[in-house]
């Protein structure tokens, strides 16, 4: 794990959020390529990280309000698991151009972190089996490494077992 990263221009509001918190982590920057079927495999193979320890970003509707899901890139959102963990009865995908408005974050990129307006997040449990995990940077190709506590602390999220592999 790399010493805080200092405020630098050209820093996303995840990694401004992070720095203002005195959180440690670590920016990864890649070259996305827009032709690969999956962000977040691609993330995990440029980083030549472990896709369980790689986790996408994804925003659901949970009875009409937007929810945020961190779950690992090598598995997918299970949508009732969500919903349950927030005290709802159905859950789908939320429509991307709403995502994107809400967290200020184009699709690929939405982090969980430093969003517009803070949405509920809901971080798989399986994130607690590993010292230090990625999530979106707030860019395509740019990924943080921080330890899932710091993430769950600053997102205020609930841990459930909402991703299914």
């Amino acid at each position: 794990m790399a010493k805080k990263a200092k405020k630098q221009s050209g820093g996303t509001p995840a990694t401004v959020a992070l720095t203002e918190a005195g959180v440690p982590f670590t920016v990864h920057a890649y070259e996305h390529d827009p032709s690969h079927p999956s962000y977040g495999e691609e993330a995990a193979e440029a980083m030549g990280v472990s896709p369980e320890r790689v986790f996408k970003t994804l925003v659901a509707d949970v009875d009409g309000a937007l929810v945020v899901a961190v779950v690992p890139v090598a598995g997918s959102l299970d949508l009732k698991a969500l919903a349950t963990a927030v005290g709802g009865k159905r859950a789908a995908m939320a429509d991307p151009a709403a995502a994107e408005r809400t967290t200020g974050y184009v699709r690929g990129g939405i982090s969980p972190l430093g969003q517009r307006r803070r949405l509920r997040t809901v971080l798989d449990s399986s994130a607690s089996g590993h010292t230090t995990i990625c999530v979106s940077a707030g860019r395509r190709g740019m990924e943080v490494e921080l330890s899932p506590d710091d993430l769950a602390k600053l997102t205020e999220a609930v841990s459930a077992p909402v991703g299914r592999t």
